[in-house]
This record gives C-alpha cells, structure tokens and sequence, in this order.
C-alpha cells in the first residue's frame, strides 16, 4: 500500500481505514502524530510571535479602557486584531474555609456567598476499608473517558521500530 496523505485518510471511511493491515494503521497513526506535533509547534512559534508584535498595543489599549483583563480591537492594516488576555482568579482554600466557618457561626447561610463542592481522591477511595467505602458508594458515579488504543510494533530480530499513541501529544 502507498502511502496516503492526509486529505486521503480524511476521504477515506473509518470502517475501510479499519480493514487496513495493522501495519498500515500503525504507520497512519505515528504519520499523524507527527503531523499534529509539528503543526502544534508552528502554532505555538506563531502565537509568540503574534504576542511580540501585538502585546504592547493591546495592553496600552487596556490601560486607556481602565482594565488589567479583557478583550480589546483594533485594526493593523486589512486585519482586525481581537486581544484576549483571560482573567484567572484562584482562591485560597483555607481562608475560604474559615470565613465559612465565620459565616455560618454567624447565623448566616455559607451557600448565599460560595458554591462548595466536594471531592475524593479515587486512589484514597479504593484503599478505604470497604465500611466506609459502602457509606461513599452511593454518591460515586463512575464514567469513562474516550476508548485509546496504542499500537507498537512487535520486534523484528533485535531491534524495536517504534510505537504509536493513541492519545494526544504522544503520551502512553
């Protein structure tokens, strides 16, 4: 079999490329991982060149609109430029905690201020005796992820040839 390209595989349907050898599939899949890895790396090496050329303009534009986040616009050229610089906010978890603990001993409902939500580590969970796992069980609900399938191909005399991920960025 020749080699297809990629506008190829795309054409193809998934239940013809599935009767292909294993061979084959192995070296489909390693060719796309190559192809996402590189296409990733150009994405990174042009957003940090859009973030040098742009990132002066947008963060006076911000300063001149009063805010420290937010999306701004402007045009350079034929091309209308939409800055994005996102707002993070994380939270100290014990200080939360406590002005809780002050809210409620005041008489007052945490729950109109701050969303609480709870969670178990599952490895924590699996090595609990099974009394108290029984008192945790009926508020587990256990979904999974999308199937992955890693192909690597068997050694041929002494030497390995390689393996291909199934997931994304190459991680086993």
């Amino acid at each position: 079999m020749s080699r297809l390209t990629p506008d190829q595989v795309l054409a193809t349907p998934a239940g013809e490329l599935a009767s292909l050898q294993s061979d084959a599939l192995f070296q489909l899949k390693n060719d796309a991982a190559d192809l996402l890895s590189a296409a990733k790396a150009i994405v990174e090496h042009l957003e940090r060149a859009l973030e040098l050329k742009y990132a002066d303009r947008a963060h006076a534009l911000r300063l001149a609109a009063r805010k420290d986040t937010g999306v701004v616009h402007f045009d350079d050229g034929r091309v209308r430029v939409t800055a994005d610089l996102p707002k993070r906010v994380e939270w100290d978890q014990q200080r939360l905690a406590e002005i809780v603990r002050r809210i409620a001993e005041g008489g007052e409902d945490p729950a109109e201020y701050v969303e609480i939500s709870y969670r178990v580590s599952e490895t924590k969970f699996g090595a609990w005796p099974e009394s108290l796992k029984s008192a945790f069980a009926p508020a587990r609900t256990l979904k999974t992820g999308k199937p992955g399938f890693r192909l690597a191909l068997l050694e041929v005399g002494a030497h390995r040839i390689g393996d291909a991920f199934a997931d994304k960025g190459g991680r086993s």
